[in-house]
Order: structure tokens, then C-alpha cells, then sequence
């Protein structure tokens, strides 16, 4: 049988990788030295680099197959790995590796085989932010993984959340009116699809978010409420507000910051809804 040390050393044998990612990508849950013997073994991290790299020209090609994705799928659980563990989190970012997979988030087609990309290239990122630190957020709002984010809000929303709920993240975001507008559209976009696609966890953090932008001094008054959707209001979610007495408190505390009760002209904001749709 072969060892775990075996199959991370054929990562760097070409005939035997594609193997090797298939054994190692459905163990990283099963060993808590993984993610040190993919770092630390000589010329792992370049070979599934160049893995990466290699599907790059690929990302422009609707025609891209589920063999390179899957293959490129596997690759990307090891990166999660590596940054999911606290030895190797920060050396892994000091690299600028996640900047590596940036271009599997920013694809335009919709089939599988970029589905599968961009979801996997989210956990590697989600990964990153899962446990709160100030210097993974600053790498990433320096490095603008924002745009690409909200360019796959459906999967990237939680990595939204967790940036913004650090002070750096919210501060960047707030920075520009140029940036802080692309992220509320976002949003707003995001709400208009759940209107006809129930998700109660997805709606319950872009709630989150926009509760987060209030707290900023500069866009969280007026600016942000020129920028929430009336279907905030008017009924659109309140299947949802029903549901979740948490996200339905978080509203409230929304409409109550930015005065959203005399944006919408229905009175008593929330009152108004659970009063006309028997919240």
C-alpha cells in the first residue's frame, strides 16, 4: 500500500500525478500532517502550480473538459489544505499563492466544468478567512479578491461576510465610493435572484453585510440607504423574515441605522410587514 509521504513525493513525478492528486484530494480531512508534507516536500507547491498555471488558457475556452477540471479540482483541495492549517496559513499567503488561483474565480461560462472551478477555488479562499485574522484580510483586500467575489456571489458570499466583519476588510471597502458601490450593487443583485431562488443562509448574509456596512461612519447613513433594494420592504422576503428571528432582528437594526422606515414610506419598516403579511 502506498504511504502518504509516497503520494505527496509523486506529485512530482508527471506520469504519476494525476493519480497521486486523486488519492491525496480525498484524504485531507483524514491526516493533520498533510498540509505540512504538501508544503514542506521539495517541489510539491511548484508542481501543483504548474498545474494551475496550465489550465489557465483553458479559461477562455467554453469547451473546457470535466477531466481538466476535476483534474485542477483536486489541486485546488490540496491549497485548501495547506490553507486551512494554522503551520502553514500565513507562510502560504507570505507566498502570494492564492493569487494563483484568483483567475479560476473570474470565468464568465456557466457550465460544470467552470462551476466546479470557481467552487473550489472559493474553498480555498474561505479557507483562509474561516478563522478570523486581520493579516489574511489585509492580504486580500490588497490583493482586490473583492471583484472576483462578487462576480460569484452565489458561492462567495460567505468569504464577503468575513471580510467585511474585519475592521481592515470594512475600512477597504468603505475607502472609495467606487468600491463600496460595486459591493452594494452586488448585493442588490444578488437579492433580486433570491427573490425566485430560496436560500435562507445566502439571504441571512447579505443581511450580515449590509448590517456591517451601516457601521461605517462615511457610506453607512445616506449612501447606503440610497442603495437598499425596497424589496427589503415591501414583502419580498417575508418567507424568509418569518423563518429566522436573527436575520429579521438584523433587518431592523438595518432600517433603524440608516432610517430605512421613511426611505420606503410604509410607516413602521418591519411593523409594516408583520403587521400586512402576518410575520
Amino acid at each position: 500500500m502506498t504511504s502518504l509521504q509516497e503520494h505527496v513525493n509523486n506529485l512530482c513525478i508527471a506520469n504519476v500525478r494525476e493519480h497521486a492528486l486523486f488519492e491525496l484530494s480525498k484524504r485531507t480531512e483524514l491526516f493533520d500532517d498533510l498540509a505540512i508534507l504538501l508544503w514542506t516536500t521539495s517541489s510539491v507547491m511548484t508542481a501543483l502550480l504548474q498545474e494551475i498555471i496550465a489550465i489557465y488558457p483553458d479559461l477562455s475556452n467554453e469547451s473546457l473538459t470535466l477531466v481538466k477540471s476535476n483534474r485542477v479540482c483536486n489541486v485546488l483541495a490540496l491549497f485548501q489544505c495547506v490553507a486551512s492549517h494554522p503551520d502553514t496559513r500565513m507562510p502560504f499567503i507570505s507566498a502570494q499563492m492564492p493569487i494563483y488561483v484568483y483567475p479560476l474565480l473570474y470565468t464568465r461560462f456557466k457550465s460544470k466544468p467552470f462551476e466546479y472551478l470557481r467552487l473550489a477555488s472559493v474553498g480555498v479562499i474561505g479557507a483562509l478567512v474561516k478563522v478570523d485574522d486581520t493579516k489574511v484580510v489585509t492580504f486580500l483586500t490588497c490583493t482586490e479578491v473583492m471583484p472576483m467575489c462578487l462576480c460569484t456571489m452565489e458561492v462567495a458570499t460567505f468569504i464577503v461576510q468575513k471580510i467585511l466583519l474585519d475592521d481592515v476588510g470594512l475600512q477597504h471597502v468603505c475607502a472609495s465610493a467606487e468600491r463600496f458601490t460595486a459591493v452594494v450593487r452586488g448585493f442588490g443583485n444578488m437579492l433580486a435572484y433570491l427573490a425566485t431562488k430560496h436560500s435562507p443562509r445566502l439571504f441571512k448574509r447579505i443581511i450580515r453585510c449590509y448590517l456591517r456596512l451601516s457601521d461605517d461612519p462615511r457610506r453607512g447613513g445616506d449612501a447606503l440607504r440610497r442603495w437598499l433594494p425596497t424589496m427589503l420592504t415591501d414583502g419580498t422576503f417575508r418567507t424568509y423574515l418569518h423563518d429566522d428571528p436573527t436575520t429579521r432582528a438584523w433587518l431592523q437594526q438595518l432600517l433603524d441605522k440608516v432610517g430605512g422606515n421613511r426611505v420606503y414610506g410604509v410607516g413602521g419598516g418591519l411593523d409594516y410587514l408583520m403587521n400586512n403579511f402576518r410575520i
